[in-house]
């Protein structure tokens, strides 16, 4: 099996001028059109299945492929002016608005289906939504990649009066496997040091006797204890 899609272009010369054009035939335009508007449409069900979505996000991963394979159709499936399309495209996507890696590698994907089709490449475009699709849905039936359950990102307020450096050690020693202090941020015109450490705790269980602790030593301020949530904003 030919991994080619030949003769998708063909070139022919005007007699009278003796110019030589390229031309597609019909039947390859509306068979790469179709194909690539297929997958697409493949590629944004597998988006949203467990995942939070938008439609106009949606309805750009189903689009893109056709829109970009009839683009390559038309500048004669020029391998330069197929890299300036992505570039064009990329700049124009990502300086107006910001989006996760899983949105990115969604946009990337229909991109490079719709090259892919454009130059007759149809069983490798076929190849690699099915194969990266399906590589994303078994990373999301699995969890691969999440952090732990036991992970926390605690958030204490101390008053100003007390040292922050060890205040909290026995009691880290007692319920975490592991911690570090990753941020200090005075609040209240410096009158309240905000403290947010990276935690392991040793069994989830014991997570209110250890916030009861904390309360205990910081005068019964602020505390946060909350699961490792990921910025939509950032990679």
């Amino acid at each position: 099996m030919d991994f080619v899609v030949n003769s998708i272009f063909k070139q022919e010369f005007d007699i009278q001028t003796g110019d030589k054009y390229t031309v597609i035939e019909p039947w390859m335009f509306f068979t790469c059109l179709g194909v690539a508007l297929a997958l697409g449409l493949i590629a944004a069900f597998c988006y949203m299945y467990k995942n939070q979505f938008s439609k106009t996000l949606v309805v750009a991963i189903a689009i893109l492929p056709p829109i970009v394979c009839v683009l390559i159709m038309l500048v004669s499936g020029s391998i330069g002016a197929a890299v300036a399309v992505g570039g064009v495209f990329a700049l124009t996507r990502f300086r107006s608005a910001q989006g996760s890696a899983k949105e990115i590698t969604q946009i990337f994907l229909s991109m490079a289906t719709g090259l892919t089709t454009g130059l007759g490449y149809i069983y490798i475009a076929i190849i690699l939504v099915v194969l990266i699709e399906g590589m994303i849905i078994i990373f999301s039936l699995t969890h691969f990649g999440e952090s732990s359950s036991k992970r926390r990102t605690l958030k204490v307020s101390i008053p100003e009066e007390l040292d922050y450096t060890d205040i909290f050690d026995e009691i880290f020693e007692k319920y975490t496997v592991k911690n570090t202090l990753i941020k200090v941020k005075l609040k209240n015109l410096g009158t309240i040091f905000q403290l947010t450490y990276d935690i392991h705790l040793k069994d989830i269980k014991d997570e209110k006797k250890f916030i009861d602790e904390i309360r205990v030593k910081n005068a019964n301020l602020d505390v946060v204890c909350s699961r490792i949530i990921s910025n939509p904003e950032e990679l």
